[in-house]
């Protein structure tokens, strides 16, 4: 009798059993909290905590978020956290992860559940490769990370096609999966518009999403993030990517001051230094950094309108690098 295959590089991930695709459901089933076990925590954020735990009812490990029980009570924030899960859950695109569930714990706080996911993010590429570990310089080349990009404003052009601007594009933000997908994650400072352009609609967005602050990260926030008011729009993470493409080039933030005040002032005033300039030790294409230069211009107007111009823009540079290699 033949021996069944076995591919010995799965032994590190967890294998798919009999014993829980083909048990039968109990006659106790539930679809309360209560079907939930085993709980790892992951992480803890402002406005809620991360952890893993197996869904018994479908024999597999989620992720749980959970908001703060201190918060619970405020009504404003169990709005915004729901915003979040009904987002994620709303833009079913390859490169944004599956929501499963949104409910209450047993505490009576909101939770939601979503695909496990295991990778890095490119915010851990690009300190690696700022540490000069050649095997992540190695694997992660620039045509790669060119294709990671690519991936998130692919899942950026379909949010903006849904009306929801991200607003919080990072490496941070970035996950490269083990076996190569990439994800967008945390859409918990999302804009999103409704049906119809009445103020009093807009306002209540604003009242729902700012809570008395710029929301956003200092660093890849636009100048009309850090200006605020009613600017926000796609080009908004058109800015961001441009930040993400400037680190990538030359593994520094564009605009970076002692202070966050200091980091705003720069970026509504101050051009970046162009990347060629910034690192010339590194070979940067010229192409490259005129795409990535014109992300970053202070006015809307000036930079790619849409996701996917830029994504038009970045497969032609990479279309140009290959037929260069081909030529030569």
């Amino acid at each position: 009798m033949a021996a069944k295959f076995r591919d010995s590089t799965n032994d590190d991930y967890p294998q798919i059993d009999a014993k829980d695709t083909d048990r039968q459901l109990s006659r106790y089933f539930s679809n309360d909290f209560d079907r939930y076990t085993e709980f790892v925590p992951l992480s803890r954020g402002g406005s809620g905590y991360l952890q893993t735990c197996r869904d018994n009812n479908l024999g597999r490990t989620v992720v749980m978020k959970i908001l703060h029980k201190q918060m619970a009570r405020q009504e404003h924030m169990r709005k915004r956290f729901l915003r979040e899960a009904r987002v994620t859950a709303q833009l079913q695109h390859p490169n944004t992860v599956p929501v499963y569930e949104v409910g209450h714990d047993r505490e009576g706080s909101l939770y939601f559940t979503m695909k496990r996911l295991e990778g890095e993010t490119l915010r851990d590429i690009l300190e690696k490769q700022v540490e000069g570990d050649p095997a992540t310089t190695e694997k992660y080349n620039l045509d790669r990370l060119l294709g990671v990009v690519i991936q998130v404003c692919n899942a950026l052009a379909y949010a903006h096609a849904h009306g929801v601007v991200h607003r919080d594009v990072k490496p941070e933000n970035i996950l490269i999966g083990t076996f190569g997908e990439v994800m967008l994650l945390d859409w918990g400072v999302a804009k999103v518009w409704a049906m119809d352009d009445e103020p009093e609609q807009d306002h209540s967005h604003q009242e729902l999403t700012d809570v008395g602050q710029r929301p956003g990260t200092p660093l890849y926030m636009s100048p009309e993030q850090v200006r605020g008011g009613g600017e926000i729009d796609a080009r908004t993470d058109v800015y961001s990517i441009g930040v993400v493409l400037y680190e990538i080039l030359t593994l520094k933030e564009p605009l970076r001051g002692e202070r966050v005040t200091e980091t705003f002032e720069m970026i509504t005033k101050e051009a970046p230094i162009p990347p060629a300039e910034r690192t010339p030790h590194r070979q940067i294409p010229r192409l490259l950094a005129a795409i990535t230069m014109k992300a970053l211009n202070k006015d809307p107007a000036e930079r790619q309108q849409t996701m996917p111009e830029l994504v038009d823009a970045l497969r032609d540079f990479r279309s140009r690098a290959i037929q260069s290699l081909t030529d030569e």
